[in-house]
Parts: C-alpha cells; sequence; structure tokens
C-alpha cells in the first residue's frame, strides 16, 4: 500500500499534507508570462504576500527570473538582486510564511535559505547548477525536483517523448534515487507542465497523474493559466481562470497535493469542493 509523504520539514515549520495545500506564486521579475512587472516595490510585494496568505495560500513562492517559453537566463547577480532582498522583506513582515525560492542556482537556494526560505522550487532538476543536489542535501529543506525536456529558451521546440508519462516516471524514479543517496529526505515531484510538452503531453500527464504517487512523494501541479488551458479556449493568460479552477479539480481528483497558482481563493475553494467529493461515500 502507498504512504504518501504527510508532512515536509521546511527550515524548521512543518507543512502538513493530509489534505492538498496552495502555493501562490509572487514573481519578482519583469517579463513572467502573467504577472511581469506587477511585485516590482515593497508595498506591491508586501500586499500580495498578504493576500496569498489571507485567501489560505500556505507557501509563498518566490521567483526572480522568469521561465516563460523562449525567457533567457539572466545572471546569478541580478537574480539575487531580485529575490534575496524580496525573501528579507517577507521574513521581516510574515515571519511565520513558508517561503519558497523559484531558483534554478545553488547559490541563490543557499542564500535564500540563510535569509528565512525553506523550500527551493528548481524547474531544472539539478542540470543547470550541478551544486545543486548537493547544496539541498546540506541545506535539508524540501525540493521540488521538476521535469523540462530542454531549457526554457528551446523547450517548446518540438518536445519528444516516446511515451511522455513513462518517461518522465523513469526521469523521476533515476532523479530521487541520487537525492536519496545524498541525503535529501523531502522531495516534491513536479511533472513540469508546458515545459518541453506539447498540448497533449500536458494532458496525457494530467490524465495520468496518479501514476507519479508511486513514488510515494507528493506530487505538486502547476497550471496555473498556462497556455494549455487558454490556447484551446482562444483566449489568454487573462481569460483562463475559468479553466484552470476546472483542471486543478482534475489534478486533485488524480493525486496533487500542492497546486501553485496565481489565484489563491478559487484554489482553496476547489480543494475544500474536492474534500467534500472524496469524503462522500458511494
Amino acid at each position: 500500500m502507498l504512504t504518501p509523504q504527510k508532512t515536509l520539514n521546511c527550515n524548521g515549520r512543518l507543512l502538513y499534507l493530509e489534505e492538498p495545500v496552495v502555493m501562490g506564486i509572487l514573481n519578482v521579475t519583469p517579463d513572467s508570462f502573467f504577472d511581469g512587472g506587477r511585485y516590482q516595490e515593497e508595498r506591491a510585494i508586501c500586499q500580495r504576500a498578504e493576500q496569498i496568505l489571507s485567501e489560505g495560500g500556505q507557501i509563498i513562492d518566490v521567483g526572480g527570473m522568469s521561465s516563460r517559453p523562449g525567457a533567457t537566463i539572466i545572471s546569478q547577480e541580478e537574480e539575487l538582486g531580485r529575490v534575496l532582498p524580496v525573501v528579507r522583506l517577507l521574513k521581516q513582515y510574515f515571519p511565520e510564511a513558508i517561503l519558497s525560492v523559484d531558483t534554478i542556482r545553488a547559490e541563490v537556494a543557499r542564500q535564500c535559505v540563510a535569509a528565512g526560505a525553506g523550500m527551493v522550487n528548481d524547474i531544472s532538476a539539478g542540470r543547470m547548477d550541478e551544486a545543486m543536489y548537493a547544496t539541498v542535501a546540506e541545506l535539508q529543506v524540501p525540493y521540488v525536483l521538476m521535469h523540462m525536456q530542454g531549457t526554457p529558451g528551446n523547450m517548446q521546440r518540438n518536445p519528444v517523448y516516446e511515451d511522455v508519462v513513462r518517461d518522465i516516471l523513469d526521469f523521476f524514479i533515476a532523479e530521487v534515487g541520487k537525492l536519496r543517496a545524498l541525503g535529501v529526505h523531502d522531495i516534491i515531484l513536479d511533472p513540469g507542465f508546458g515545459f518541453g510538452k506539447t498540448l497533449q503531453h500536458n494532458y496525457r500527464l494530467l490524465q495520468n497523474l496518479h501514476v507519479f504517487q508511486l513514488i510515494e512523494a507528493p506530487i505538486l501541479t502547476g497550471i496555473s493559466r498556462k497556455s494549455m488551458i487558454y490556447r484551446p479556449l482562444q483566449g489568454t493568460p487573462e481569460t483562463a481562470l475559468n479553466g484552470t479552477i476546472a483542471l486543478h479539480m482534475v489534478a486533485l481528483q488524480q493525486g496533487s497535493r500542492l497546486l501553485r497558482v496565481h489565484d489563491v481563493r478559487p484554489a482553496v475553494e476547489t480543494i475544500q469542493l474536492w474534500k467534500l467529493l472524496a469524503s462522500e461515500k458511494p
């Protein structure tokens, strides 16, 4: 019988996963696909953090570099200049909040955890910084292991898989083995919707998200307002909230324990309704 992990130790704060939780996105970037440029000033950053927490989000995910398709990699100095002051600011004003740092760099992870972050969210699964796995093992904070084919700059140029579900499952098994061997205890799996996947790949992954429960690690779903939602509906990121809510329910039914979102209250309400469905006896 599968026994998925129920708690994560986030730099001394315990995150309980008996029920799904919401990770609110705080992008301090000028070029993210949906909210780029919104959170550049201290007041706006604090207002966004307060919104995430007041609406029921349990994690604030701070990102300083856009990973949208075609995005370029900024320097480490520029990334640190964006995210480190924000982590310090949020730790000052929201000391009980669990902060995640969205980064591909070990040094950014190290400095942000020292400043109070409690989780590392790495879209590259250590492939863009060979020191990342060892650093996370040393820091002993939860690590979001995400699958991406290619890099943000080229990931959507004709991605190909033999079998997208099996290929990513094999990837997770191999990478989790490496992390466990280094002593990383708290690992979160993110299939990487939209990161080197076609529309068909994304929906096949969503239909089979439960397969990744075989690894007995919590699953994070990051589909909020992405093109896999708005393009079939001939919309834009701004019009993709309804579709996001619909697919969040599917993700929860498929076993996802964390939802990474722009819109916290709708995600929290979706979880509340999912709980009613899950508890209803046939």
